[in-house]
C-alpha cells in the first residue's frame, strides 16, 4: 500500500475512531436528559444536581474511553530454520574441535565432549557458517552473514503472513546480545527492507537470552500508548560466531556446546481490526530485576580469561540463582494470573510457613491451573529440570521445552519462539487457551509475557518443525 494511501487510511480510522466516542457522549448525554426530564418534580427541585450527576457521568464515559490502553495482539511470527547443510551433529561438532586442537588442551576437549554428550541436544541443531569454511574462523564478516541470513529469512517469511507492506511498520526492536554492530542492526533492516525515513528504531543489547521476553514487552508498551504507531517488528537473534570461545577456561567452554543458531521475527500490533486476524493477544508481561545481588549479577558474564581471551563464563551458581529468582519473580505474577481457589491455598500456606518460623516451607501453586501451555526457558538440560522442580511441573508440562532443547539447542533471546511452534506444529493450541512464556537472562534477570490464544493452531509452511515434528517427543 502506497504511503499516501497509509496515511489516508490511519487518518480515516482516527476520525472513525473520534466519531465513535462523540456518538457514545451524544446517546449517554441523551440517556440521562431523558431519565431527569422524566421525573418532572424532582427537576423543579434538584435541577442542578440532575445535571451536575449527568456530566460527570459523561466525563467519567469520556475518560474511561481515552485513557483505556490499546490492547496488543501477536499478529504472527516466524522462526528462522537454517540450510541443512549447516547441521551440526556430534561428530561435526567433534571434529571441529579436533581440527582447532592447537587452541584446546585435552582436558578442555574432553570437558566439552562430556558437557555435549550431557546436554540434551540432539545431532540436527545448527552452527554459524564459519564452522563450516575451510579457515573456520570467526570473523566479523562470517558474523555478518549469521546475522544477515537469519534475520533477513525471518522477516521474508513473517512479511507474506501478515499481509503488512513493509511501509506500514511503525516501529523496528533488534535484540542481539553479544552483536551491536555499527551500523546498527536496525540500520541494517531498514536498508535491506526499505522502510519509512521515519520509523522508530530501537537496539537491545546485553539483555541474554531473556530479551526475546523484554524485546516484546518493550513493543507492547509503545504500542498501548499510542494510536499512531499501530505496527511493531520485533526481531529476536544472537550472534554464535563472535561467541566462540578459544581459550580453556571451563565455565566459559560450556557456551561452545549448548548454544546454537536461531532467530525470530515477529509482527505486534494494537490495531483492534486485525484481532481477528492474529495468533494471540498478550493478557500480561512481568519483567523482575535480580542484579542487586552479586551472585545473580556474577552467575552469567562477559570476560576475558587469565589469558586476555574474551568469553561468557556460565558459573555454577547460574541453575541454583535461576530457581531462587524465579520464586521471587513467581511472588508478583502468581496474583496476577492464578484462579482464585490457588491463590487462597497459596496465601493459606505462605501464612503457615509464616507462623511455623520456618518449620513449614510455603506451597508452589498450581500454575497448570492457569495455563495450558507452557513455553519454558530452553537454558539447557539442567536449567530445565530447575524450572520443573521449583514449579512442581511434570514431565508432559517440560515436554516442549526438553525437544526444543534437542532440536535446535539453545538459541538464547528466540527459545521460546520454537516452543510455541512446537505447539502449533503439534495442532495443541485451541482458541482462548493460555499460554505462558517465560525466560531468564543475564543481570539477573527473568521475563514473563502470558497471551490469550484467539485461534486454534494452523499448518504453517515456513514452521521450522515441519521436517522432523513426526519424531516428537522423544526420551532424551
Amino acid at each position: 500500500m502506497p504511503p499516501i494511501l497509509t496515511k489516508t487510511m490511519n487518518s480515516l480510522l482516527s476520525h472513525i475512531h473520534l466519531f465513535q466516542i462523540s456518538f457514545l457522549a451524544l446517546l449517554s448525554f441523551t440517556i440521562l436528559l431523558h431519565t431527569t426530564l422524566s421525573y418532572t418534580a424532582l427537576l423543579s427541585t434538584h435541577l442542578h444536581l440532575s445535571l451536575s450527576t449527568a456530566l460527570c457521568v459523561l466525563l467519567a464515559l469520556l475518560h474511561r474511553r481515552l485513557s483505556r490502553p490499546y490492547p496488543v495482539f501477536l499478529l504472527n511470527y516466524s522462526c528462522y530454520k537454517p540450510p541443512f547443510h549447516h547441521k551440526v551433529s556430534y561428530e561435526i561438532a567433534e571434529n571441529f574441535v579436533l581440527k582447532n586442537s592447537a587452541n584446546f588442551p585435552e582436558k578442555s576437549i574432553d570437558f566439552m565432549r562430556n558437557i555435549y554428550l550431557k546436554s540434551g541436544l540432539g545431532d540436527e541443531t545448527y552452527a554459524p557458517p564459519f564452522i563450516f569454511e575451510d579457515d573456520k574462523n570467526p570473523t566479523l564478516e562470517s558474523a555478518f552473514q549469521e546475522s544477515h541470513d537469519s534475520i533477513f529469512t525471518s522477516i521474508e517469511n513473517l512479511l507474506p503472513k501478515t499481509l503488512i507492506d513493509p511501509l506500514r511498520i511503525d516501529a523496528l526492536i533488534v535484540t542481539s546480545g553479544c552483536f551491536s554492530p555499527a551500523p546498527s542492526l536496525t540500520s541494517h533492516i531498514v536498508k535491506k527492507f526499505n522502510l519509512r525515513h521515519d520509523i522508530k528504531t530501537y537496539n537491545l543489547s546485553g539483555m541474554g537470552c531473556s530479551s526475546g521476553v523484554m524485546s516484546i514487552d518493550l513493543a507492547s508498551n509503545i504500542l498501548r500508548g499510542s494510536h499512531k504507531i499501530q505496527y511493531a517488528l520485533v526481531v529476536i537473534t544472537e550472534s554464535i560466531t563472535l561467541n566462540w570461545y578459544s581459550g580453556d577456561s571451563r565455565s566459559m567452554l560450556v557456551t561452545n556446546c549448548i548454544f546454537r543458531v536461531g532467530c525470530a521475527a515477529a509482527m505486534i500490533t494494537n490495531d483492534p481490526t486485525r484481532r481477528r486476524d492474529a495468533k494471540m493477544e498478550l493478557v500480561h508481561s512481568l519483567r523482575t530485576h535480580h542484579g542487586a545481588d552479586d551472585m545473580a549479577y556474577r552467575a552469567a558474564f562477559q570476560e576475558e580469561d587469565e589469558k586476555g581471551i574474551p568469553g561468557i563464563s556460565l558459573t555454577k551458581d547460574l541453575v541454583r540463582v535461576a530457581g531462587v529468582n524465579l520464586r521471587e519473580h513467581i511472588k508478583i505474577l502468581a496474583p496476577r494470573v492464578l484462579p482464585v481457589s490457588q491463590l487462597v491455598r497459596y496465601v493459606a500456606a505462605a501464612v503457615a510457613a509464616k507462623m511455623s518460623r520456618g518449620q513449614s516451607k510455603a506451597a508452589v501453586p498450581d500454575f497448570t491451573t492457569a495455563f495450558e501451555h507452557m513455553c519454558i526457558h530452553t537454558g539447557g538440560k539442567a536449567v530445565i529440570e530447575q524450572v520443573g522442580r521449583v514449579l512442581r511441573l511434570d514431565d508432559s508440562v517440560t515436554e516442549p521445552a526438553r525437544m526444543s532443547l534437542h532440536r535446535f539447542g539453545n538459541t538464547s533471546s528466540s527459545l521460546v519462539f520454537y516452543e510455541l511452534a512446537y505447539f502449533e506444529a503439534k495442532m495443541r493450541v485451541k482458541k482462548n487457551d493460555r499460554m505462558w512464556m517465560i525466560a531468564f537472562g543475564t543481570g539477573f534477570k527473568v521475563g514473563s509475557l502470558v497471551w490469550k490464544c484467539l485461534g486454534d493452531s494452523k499448518h504453517e509452511i515456513d514452521n521450522p518443525w515441519n521436517d522432523s515434528i513426526f519424531k516428537y517427543p522423544l526420551k532424551v
